[in-house]
């Protein structure tokens, strides 16, 4: 890197003025919350795990099911910082496995247009774009609804 002074400096002006780290947590929140919810109403169908935060470029949260976990798969439920939208990510638990259903899976419409695997998943849909974070409420409910569509649509591919 260049000059990391300078961009600390930089990074260090920006949150002084508090509004990074106000919408950074409470888009973190947000998430959590979210998965909470889909705990308490979908916790029959899947199991999810904890809140992780990338380099404040995502914050997710992983969910899975028997046939998934049999497969070596999970979901991730992807909060897109960089691009402010929802993401579904399939994944696998290896390279190897990312790499079998990448192979499987490269030519659905999830991966229309895309000609290379992803470097974290096998696939990475849009869910929401341009959420509106003013109604948390309603966008819990659209996420959820789009969430779990896209899930079983992906999981239906998978068993046949």
């Amino acid at each position: 890197m260049e000059n990391l002074n300078k961009y600390v400096s930089i990074y260090k002006d920006q949150l002084k003025k508090g509004d990074i780290l106000i919408a950074y947590n409470e888009l973190v929140k947000f998430v959590m919350k979210l998965r909470s919810e889909c705990i308490k109403k979908f916790s029959d169908q899947y199991s999810f795990a904890g809140i992780l935060h990338g380099y404040m470029d995502y914050t997710y949260f992983y969910y899975s099911n028997e046939f998934l976990k049999s497969k070596k798969l999970k979901f991730g439920l992807v909060l897109n910082h960089l691009e402010m939208r929802f993401e579904i990510w399939l994944l696998g638990n290896t390279k190897s496995v990312q790499k079998k259903y990448w192979e499987l899976m490269k030519s659905t419409k999830w991966n229309k247009d895309i000609t290379e695997m992803p470097q974290y998943s096998i696939l990475e849909t849009i869910i929401l774009e341009n959420p509106d974070f003013n109604n948390l409420n309603a966008l819990s409910k659209q996420i959820e609804t789009k969430m779990f569509q896209v899930t079983e649509e992906i999981v239906d591919y998978l068993k046949h």
